[in-house]
């Protein structure tokens, strides 16, 4: 008889990083977890799992929501420990080239690079920086920002000037 991936200690992990894979992100749920780059790592335990997670950013009011979901999905993992890590802190360089292109179709333009050279800190790109933005729906670089802040601090709100529809900019972090 075939071990079942809950028995396998190898078949277990990649099931558990397949359940993982499909958790939306509960404020752009275009995205899972996985592509956001919050989930870091997967461990076995005596009885279940661990996993760790990083938020976005310290204050993310979606965090206990994001623990609630990981542990309900797990659950057929048994005890499912959660570890919060804040450092090294959450960047946007940790979202997938696969969830950019969620976003994107999601209706977002996704962020550009925000890691500085080798051995430099994290930086913000400073509004100024950019220069062109493209539009998610119809690719126009003819675009116009409208605000500072979208639906979250993390976003800013767009316009674009060629099809004439508005939309949010994740920036980089």
């Amino acid at each position: 008889m075939t071990a079942s991936p809950l028995q396998n200690t190898c078949g277990r992990l990649d099931a558990a990083w397949e359940v993982l894979r499909q958790i939306p992100d509960p404020e752009v749920p275009a995205i899972s977890l996985c592509e956001l780059g919050i989930v870091r790592d997967l461990r076995e335990t005596a009885g279940g799992l661990e996993v760790v997670l990083t938020p976005t950013y310290s204050g993310c009011p979606a965090t206990e929501l994001i623990q609630d979901d990981v542990r309900a999905a797990l659950a057929a993992f048994g005890e499912i420990s959660i570890i919060m890590q804040r450092a090294p802190a959450w960047t946007s360089d940790w979202i997938s080239a696969e969830g950019r292109d969620k976003l994107r179709a999601y209706g977002i333009a996704p962020p550009g690079p925000a890691a500085g050279s080798a051995g430099q800190p994290i930086r913000l790109v400073h509004r100024a920086a950019l220069t062109q933005l493209a539009c998610p729906r119809c690719g126009s670089l003819q675009t116009e920002k409208l605000a500072a802040f979208g639906s979250t601090a993390c976003k800013a709100l767009y316009r674009c000037l060629a099809c004439a529809e508005p939309f949010e900019y994740f920036k980089p972090i």
